[in-house]
């Protein structure tokens, strides 16, 4: 589908490269995936820097963290507490499966990791996908509501497109680029939250052109 590359080009120009996902570490992107669920990533932000000056931003200091201390820490994210327990699971998880280290669990193929990673109890699609590509460097594609709202717009997606559906239209049709896929799905976001608000604001938009002539 040239669609899609054109659309990736368009935006790469208009927009430059994101450099997406903001960490110093890969845990730290795990963290943030957690957090960045229901709400904006200034939030995230601000909870990730209390765990930082806090000196338990690792999986084995993160697990000895009483949960009220854990979620007085990440409250700016909000939702605090189902996400304070969402990420005592995934550290429960990385412990007992892994001795706590990333390397290990990366090392697993992306079919099996992803599987298991889908068993924690609250991480779903989106969130595993994001640990996957930008914490552990895999080779799948993010979908997101940003994706999701963009492509449909535009008349590439219908309206009951799954994340399945939309996830294979990318690899599918994109090379198998780690890179590709981050940069993508960062000028995605970028797209969404400059142009293709949930009230579109159209004009001066770089997808404003339409498409190339098959």
């Amino acid at each position: 589908m040239k669609e899609l590359l054109f659309i990736y080009r368009k935006l790469l120009n208009f927009f430059g490269e994101q450099r997406w996902w903001p960490a110093d570490t890969p845990f730290e992107v795990i963290v943030g995936a957690v957090l960045t669920q229901n709400t904006n990533w200034r939030n995230v932000e601000r909870a990730i820097e209390n765990l930082k000056r806090a000196g338990v931003l690792t999986p084995q200091r993160l697990i000895n963290v009483e949960k009220p201390k854990l979620t007085k820490l990440i409250r700016p994210a909000g939702y605090y507490n189902v996400k304070a327990k969402r990420l005592i699971n995934f550290v429960d998880f990385l412990n007992r499966e892994y001795r706590g280290d990333l390397e290990i669990m990366f090392n697993e193929s992306l079919p099996a990791l992803r599987k298991k990673i889908l068993k924690v109890k609250g991480v779903g699609l989106e969130t595993a996908d994001s640990v996957l590509l930008y914490a552990g460097g895999k080779p799948i594609f993010v979908i997101d509501a940003y994706t999701k709202r963009v492509l449909f717009r535009h008349g590439i997606i219908t309206d009951g497109a799954t994340y399945q559906d939309i996830q294979d239209l990318f690899m599918h049709t994109l090379p198998q680029d780690i890179s590709l896929y981050k940069e993508y799905h960062a000028l995605l976001v970028k797209l969404a939250k400059t142009f293709c608000k949930p009230k579109p604001r159209c004009t001066g938009c770089p997808l404003e052109e339409g498409w190339p002539i098959s």
